[in-house]
């Protein structure tokens, strides 16, 4: 008996738990301050504190109060506030505490609105790209999806030292994942984060395999590095594909591939024999109606579903959904999107409909 089912991959953007300084558009920044957090770390740990080092203390907790502040467990580390604030604490032996990263305020608008995305998407399997961690992606998936909620949610951390990493929800079961955070090649670690590949079971015992990705960005970087490290990156897919026979077996290749389909850093990948983009299926060469990514006023796909031949051979459908996004031209969001903020992502969501 034919099976109908339905993927999609969205890059979630704001699926995030995290320190307020690893939202910093500016690394040089980021990395200041987390330099900073280390000398407050070491300056704590210190038995007796000098004049010098409480100085020092004050100084750096002041300056860095917009992203870390110091818990108190045990005793007091300072006294006063303000202008007459001090270090009263003789050393690390008088109380008990540790330095924290502030939290990012994250606008739970964003997160309704994302879950709107992925209830309109009514996918089976859905690539999830920049989510912090499991629970966070358990969580949302138990608490915002109502009855959208998927039975499978599963994701491992990845080599992005800021927690982006790639996840997967399914309503079938999980019979198999493999992480390649560790695959390497002759220039060092392959993948920023992950290509996370699954083995899902469908309703009739046959296997379905996904492997969701999120490759290199194009900022962060010189462009020349970055297309070469995603080309690396394309490259290493096309490997892991050859394990799979496309012609029979059910295969999707997800996620944020950070590039257009006519660039050469994907070339190895979207050259693979019997693989196929689903939105050349639908749209063709029409690249008005394929995007995904607005950049400034370039509209360019980025996402991207690709499927084997038994998936294209039961191709029905395929879409952009757009909603979620806050100044899509020519969308009319959804009602809750009314800024930057509120908006669900700055990527538009893909999906397909096979019956297989």
């Amino acid at each position: 008996m034919a099976i109908t089912l339905r993927a999609a991959t969205f890059n979630l953007e704001n699926l995030l738990n995290r320190a307020r300084v690893l939202n910093l558009d500016d690394a040089i920044t980021a990395s200041a301050v987390l330099d900073e957090a280390g000398k407050l770390g070491t300056l704590l740990r210190k038995n007796t504190y000098t004049a010098a080092d409480k100085a020092q203390i004050l100084s750096i907790t002041k300056a860095q109060s917009k992203y870390i502040e110091i818990r108190e467990d045990r005793g007091k580390l300072f006294s006063g506030t303000g202008a007459k604030m001090k270090v009263s604490a003789a050393g690390a032996t008088a109380w008990d505490g540790a330095v924290e990263f502030k939290r990012a305020d994250i606008s739970e608008m964003a997160r309704t609105n994302t879950a709107d995305v992925i209830k309109a998407l009514k996918a089976d399997v859905l690539c999830t790209v920049e989510v912090e961690d499991r629970e966070i992606l358990q969580n949302f998936n138990s608490k915002a999806l109502g009855t959208r909620k998927f039975k499978y949610a599963m994701l491992i951390d990845g080599n992005d030292p800021r927690g982006i990493d790639v996840g997967l929800l399914s309503q079938y079961e999980l019979a198999g994942l493999r992480t390649h955070i560790f695959d390497r090649d002759s220039t060092g670690i392959i993948f920023s984060r992950d290509c996370l590949e699954s083995e899902l079971k469908l309703p009739d015992g046959r296997s379905l395999h996904v492997l969701c990705n999120h490759l290199k960005s194009q900022g962060y970087g010189s462009p020349a590095a970055n297309d070469a490290k995603r080309k690396r990156q394309a490259q290493r897919v096309s490997e892991i594909l050859a394990a799979y026979d496309l012609s029979t077996d059910l295969v999707i290749v997800a996620g944020d591939m950070n590039d257009d389909p006519s660039s050469a850093a994907l070339s190895p990948l979207l050259s693979v024999n019997n693989l196929f983009d689903v939105l050349g299926l639908k749209f063709g060469n029409d690249t008005q109606n394929r995007w995904t990514y607005k950049y400034g006023n370039q509209l360019n796909q980025i996402d991207f579903l690709l499927v084997s031949k038994p998936l294209r051979d039961g191709f029905q459908d395929a879409g952009i959904e757009r909603r979620g996004m806050f100044g899509a031209p020519g969308v009319t969001p959804f009602a809750k999107v009314t800024s930057p903020s509120d908006s669900a992502s700055d990527h538009a969501a893909v999906w397909s409909e096979f019956t297989v």
